[in-house]
């Protein structure tokens, strides 16, 4: 009898566990975010993006699906610092009640000159100490939202950020071997900047901070001039983007192609970039090796 009522206690205890935790319903704005909010929130979460593998979140255009998304979601996950230049509307749209998640929060920015204005480079994540506090907004925030789960939020989010450090280490590693000088590549847009900082690359495109802005006849002749005279020797395709700008400038370069990186959306499920670290990884293996 007693057994009974122990075991009965325990059942209850655990209804009124499983009544309390509660699956989030997760929106981001775009593939990267969705994986990294994926991992910090583990089980706790259903997280949809709205611009998804292989997809632009420069130039995304937001549906009536993606309205319907919002207003349901409990938590939104954006990266702010001006790449999502269609989602006010689209939250205004939505009616959206939840709770609106900056992940770039706190990070240190820098900007660029581009058509005679001064911009914010909003790739951070392009960092891995960027990731970091990218994923530690984002557990802040889903704690905030599902405190009954606390515990295990915490759990898989501090196992997360720990990889991410160990993978910022890895890389700056990766890179001091490469004498300085190697250290230079062409890509498609200016989408690499917080990296270069990071690892102490340089990174040439025809295209600015927005793979909307149009590169000038000028610019691209300029652009040529500068990588025969600094003798950059690769370019890369973006996955997201339209390569034949690229082609063009290595054309008359002589530069050599290097393969396709991944700098603002993740691969398809199962190809080489289909998580944040997949991608960030590929993305330091694939200019390291170029640098040979």
């Amino acid at each position: 009898m007693k057994r009974t009522g122990v075991m009965l206690a325990i059942a209850l205890g655990l209804m009124a566990q499983g009544a309390m935790a509660k699956t989030l319903n997760v929106v981001t704005s775009f593939s990267i975010l969705g994986d990294i909010t994926q991992e910090v929130g583990g089980e706790h979460v259903k997280v949809t993006s709205l611009v998804g593998p292989d997809g632009d979140p420069h130039t995304f255009e937001p549906s009536a699906k993606d309205s319907a998304l919002l207003n349901k979601a409990d938590v939104v996950v954006v990266n702010g610092l001006g790449l999502e230049g269609w989602l006010d509307r689209l939250v205004k749209a939505s009616g959206f009640k939840g709770k609106l998640v900056v992940a770039s929060t706190g990070i240190s920015t820098h900007t660029l000159e581009e058509d005679g204005k001064t911009v914010t480079d909003p790739h951070a994540w392009n960092s891995a100490a960027n990731g970091v506090l990218y994923a530690q907004n984002i557990l802040a925030a889903l704690v905030k939202a599902d405190p009954a789960d606390e515990a295990a939020l915490n759990a898989s989010g501090q196992h997360y950020i720990a990889e991410l450090k160990q993978m910022d280490s890895w890389a700056k590693a990766r890179f001091s071997a490469i004498p300085q000088a190697k250290r230079k590549v062409l890509t498609s847009h200016d989408a690499f900047g917080y990296f270069g900082r990071a690892y102490n690359v340089e990174f040439m495109a025809p295209q600015g901070i927005s793979s909307e802005s149009e590169a000038s006849a000028a610019q691209v002749a300029s652009l040529i001039k500068q990588i025969k005279a600094d003798g950059v020797h690769v370019w890369f395709m973006e996955n997201q983007l339209d390569p034949r700008l690229v082609k063009q400038i290595a054309s008359a370069t002589g530069a050599q192609p290097g393969g396709e990186l991944y700098p603002e959306a993740l691969s398809a499920k199962g190809g080489v970039a289909d998580t944040y670290q997949k991608a960030f990884r590929h993305n330091v293996d694939t200019i390291a090796n170029s640098m040979k």
